[in-house]
């Protein structure tokens, strides 16, 4: 999929190397198409890992996109050098009179809190809000899905006995939904978190489907009747060896944190973990972008 971004990100380098299409800005003036308006609100702390995983996932498409990354003006973090955000992000006063096609909000290390304790809540309030009229689809990952079904329904997360961390087998439940066409009947992906929001919450809320679930995960994904919302609660996204640095990263801290599950061969860190959900994930974005996105949005906004 052309994929339209600035030249110099150094994701575009990254994936250019895994031989994805990557379009600059030069090549993408010169064909006589309209290109969906996508926009990524970043909110994980290693912005460029997160850039590179998510283009990688949507880039299986033959549809153009223009790429506009959004980080929160409320807080700044640290693991990203403010030159690349200067460069490379927008603020959500940037672009709230613009008109998008898609937006992704991501998940953030911030479930242990309260919605409301989290320094740029209300900042991210008024983007849900927005979302509703100018966007015409919304993908909503992990922390971002929790966040999403509490502003829009009202449910509450809640805390786990210990850290749901591992690749998980889910299954599909509604296999005449274009989400999930062309899925397996059971299919792998990751998750990392601390909280959940309930089934049965989720189930009791007419305006919700539930598309996949896991006996040991819970809810996987779920969406509007319309597709206007989607909520996914793992990290499809996530590439082979990011659940390894969290791993590590948290042990290196004195961190009890038990091993990943299903995700080592033979549960042994020491070992090359399996990449066994990149298909799905793929399949995933492309379903949103193809046919929540694409199929419903206006040639020309008004």
């Amino acid at each position: 999929m052309p994929i339209k971004v600035q030249s110099d990100l150094p994701a575009k380098k990254i994936l250019e190397e895994e031989n994805i299409f990557m379009m600059d800005e030069t090549r993408a003036m010169h064909q006589d198409i309209r290109p969906l308006q996508i926009a990524i609100l970043n909110l994980m702390p290693l912005k460029e890992d997160t850039e590179v995983q998510l283009l990688r996932s949507m880039s299986n498409t033959p549809l153009q996109l223009d790429v506009t990354f959004l980080t929160t003006s409320s807080y700044v973090g640290h693991n990203t050098a403010t030159s690349h955000l200067d460069k490379f992000y927008q603020t959500f006063a940037d672009v709230k009179n613009c008109k998008f096609d898609g937006l992704v909000i991501t998940g953030a290390p911030v479930e242990m809190m309260e919605f409301e304790e989290v320094t740029y809540w209300d900042e991210l309030k008024q983007i849900m809000a927005w979302s509703l009229e100018n966007v015409t689809s919304t993908l909503h990952v992990c922390w971002g899905a929790q966040a999403g079904l509490y502003y829009h329904y009202g449910m509450k997360n809640k805390k786990l006995d210990r850290k749901l961390s591992g690749i998980y087998k889910h299954h599909v439940l509604m296999r005449r939904e274009p989400l999930v066409r062309g899925f397996d009947d059971i299919f792998y992906a990751p998750h990392s978190r601390y909280t959940e929001v309930a089934k049965e919450d989720i189930a009791a809320c007419e305006k919700l489907l539930i598309l996949a679930e896991s006996e040991e995960a819970g809810v996987f994904l779920c969406m509007t009747h319309d597709g206007r919302q989607v909520y996914v609660m793992g990290h499809p996204e996530y590439d082979r060896m990011t659940l390894d640095k969290e791993y590590r990263r948290d042990t290196g801290k004195g961190m009890e944190i038990a091993v990943p599950q299903n995700y080592y061969e033979g549960d042994d860190p020491k070992s090359r973990p399996l990449l066994m959900w990149r298909a799905h994930a793929n399949a995933l974005y492309t379903n949103w972008i193809n046919y929540l996105v694409y199929q419903n949005t206006p040639y020309e906004w008004k």
